[in-house]
């Protein structure tokens, strides 16, 4: 399979508080995890399985990256998704969830916050399909900290390359541009499909 970058131009001039140059950039990064992604299931095709290890290996070094292009391409896209425009309101049923598993909405924003604090790379709010409850994880890496058995409802991207052009080091304010700009749509949606 050959994965594609999915086009978010339109969150150009319609996202508050991320500029075109903020965007176009983080696009490019983006495109550069389907490249990677695509490269690395491509070269797996042919590198042969017998000659890995733990040291090194062609095999060994394509399988220990693939998760991290993956998840960097797939991750980006729930990212993008959930700032496009048309954003609506958060559901009453989503907003229950929040309340009965976060305490309130402000509890849970300020959850989502202090996790983005507490990490450089991302922040997932999640259905755990163990418990049934929504949770909030941090990733160190795209392929680092998220336990298994999860629907992801928002994400939450707190690498430098998503702010930094328009915020410099100042991540609370780039926070609040991004709980500003949710698609809460996209969210309910996703929220829904979960059981």
């Amino acid at each position: 399979m050959k994965h594609e970058a999915v086009n978010f131009d339109a969150l150009i001039g319609a996202v508050d508080g991320l500029s075109e140059a903020q965007l176009k950039a983080h696009f490019g990064l983006y495109q550069g995890y389907v490249n990677k992604l695509n490269e690395i299931e491509e070269k797996l095709r042919t590198a042969d399985p017998a000659q890995s290890n733990y040291s090194y290996g062609e095999f060994s070094e394509l399988k220990r990256r693939e998760a991290v292009a993956f998840n960097g391409t797939y991750l980006h896209q729930l990212y993008f998704e959930n700032l496009l425009p048309n954003r609506g309101e958060i559901s009453a049923t989503l907003k229950s969830r929040i309340e009965a598993d976060f305490g309130s909405y402000a509890a849970w924003e300020a959850n989502m916050k202090g996790a983005a604090g507490s990490t450089p790379g991302w922040v997932l709010l999640t259905h755990n399909r163990i418990d049934g409850k929504l949770h909030s994880y941090i990733m160190y890496e795209h392929h680092i900290g998220l336990p298994a058995h999860q629907e992801i409802l928002l994400a939450l991207d707190c690498w430098e390359h998503a702010f930094f052009i328009d915020y410099g080091s100042k991540k609370p304010d780039y926070l609040a541009a991004f709980f500003k700009n949710v698609n809460w749509n996209i969210v309910n949606e996703r929220a829904a499909k979960t059981k």
